[in-house]
């Protein structure tokens, strides 16, 4: 099968017609239809139908530009490696994006084996919203994305979601605060003063889910995109916090606060996004594995509640 066949096959189908893809590819529409003809050929069988004054997929159509895609993504990935591989006595450029739901904590500890490669790295982080870093990600200016949750659906970004572990959660309050919460974890929470990620957080998503399944009613007193902002309003006692229990100890040392309780009823997830479906990148490969080797390699099964 020849490779430009298959490119010429793609930019008509997402042109939806030969003029337009044509017009993209600087060459003249006899070249790419008898190109696309000679790929129809070589499968024998139609890839596309005339619809109006344009083309439209056949079900086969659809079939080969789906593999066209993941085709395209791993010749990509190829250049990428490629244009990545560090030569001596040069830097390694490490670009990496945070969504801004991951704790900074979390972060660090994810990206710090990266750091610690036989050859020297530069990191350029970047925070930002999930779906603005997956832009990004998507136009190859950074090559990780470290996230609180897979790609969503409604993204259509062609990446893969690689699960690096999790954690359950832990609700931490000043020694103070601690005193007023009367009766045992869970029911402490009920009418509590309490301080949530925002709704647009998956973790926010699930507490608020799991205290409707234990008929909890918290005081909300604050919804944070940024858990360290949210930390600090709590270590000066504004309210009831929550952080992964794998963090719990550094956490209370942290900001001198006590745990009230933990559950693994609600995960705190942790997602490397990148291009490649194979991890080769070598910083992407030190984080994916020291997360699974050793910051989330404890089963969460810990983190019981108290």
């Amino acid at each position: 099968m020849n490779y430009k066949h298959l490119l010429y096959f793609r930019q008509v189908a997402k042109c939806g017609s030969v003029a337009r893809a044509s017009e993209q590819l600087h060459l003249t529409p006899q070249t790419i239809s008898g190109q696309i003809q000679l790929l129809e050929e070589a499968l024998g069988s139609p890839l596309f139908a005339k619809s109006g004054r344009g083309l439209v997929l056949t079900e086969t159509g659809r079939l080969v530009l789906g593999y066209a895609e993941e085709i395209f993504s791993l010749g990509a990935e190829v250049e990428e490696a490629v244009r990545e591989q560090p030569t001596k006595g040069r830097m390694l450029e490490f670009r990496v994006g945070v969504a801004d739901a991951v704790p900074k904590s979390i972060a660090y500890r994810l990206i710090a084996p990266a750091t610690q490669l036989p050859e020297p790295v530069r990191i350029v982080c970047r925070e930002w919203k999930l779906d603005n870093l997956l832009a990004e990600l998507a136009l190859f200016r950074l090559d990780l994305v470290i996230s609180d949750s897979p790609i969503p659906p409604s993204v259509s970004v062609r990446a893969f979601s690689h699960r690096l572990g999790a954690s359950g959660v832990s609700f931490f309050a000043t020694p103070a605060l601690r005193e007023r919460c009367s009766g045992e974890f869970p029911r402490c929470l009920d009418g509590a003063p309490l301080l949530l990620p925002s709704e647009d957080s998956a973790v926010g998503q699930r507490l608020r889910a799991w205290f409707l399944a234990h008929s909890l009613h918290p005081r909300v007193v604050g919804e944070f995109d940024d858990s360290a902002l949210a930390k600090e309003f709590g270590r000066n006692g504004a309210g009831i916090f929550v952080g992964p229990t794998v963090l719990s100890h550094s956490i209370e040392k942290q900001c001198g606060v006590k745990t009230l309780g933990a559950t693994v009823e609600v995960l705190d997830e942790f997602f490397a996004i990148s291009v490649e479906r194979r991890i080769t990148h070598p910083c992407v490969a030190a984080i994916t594995q020291a997360a699974r080797n050793a910051l989330f390699a404890v089963s969460v099964k810990g983190s019981a509640g108290r």
